[in-house]
């Protein structure tokens, strides 16, 4: 008796995890589509991607932000003020200077 509550138990979890997995592809090709959809509209996808990270964690985008613009300053390249992080997360923009 107990083997055979072992057995269904055991195809229980099985049919749960397939059907999440299931789930999980629905869900990635339906995130690819609105990412095409987004790129027929001419909307540039990386950046999309990067805006989605950010949102996702603000804390980790802002220090990969520090350290790009330390990258730029440390090679000679001026701009690095548009990545400003304090000013992103103002919702600065360059129009609202």
């Amino acid at each position: 008796m107990t083997e055979t509550v072992a057995a269904d138990q055991l195809k229980d979890l099985v049919q749960r995890i397939q059907n999440l997995q299931e789930q999980k592809q629905e869900i990635a090709d339906d995130i690819k589509d609105i990412y095409a959809e987004a790129k027929s509209l001419g909307f540039d996808t990386k950046a999309l991607r990067r805006v989605i990270a950010y949102l996702k964690d603000p804390a980790q985008q802002t220090e990969t932000l520090h350290v790009f613009q330390t990258y730029l300053h440390a090679l000679g390249i001026e701009g690095g003020g548009l990545l400003d992080p304090a000013r992103l997360e103002a919702g600065e923009t360059e129009k609202g200077k």
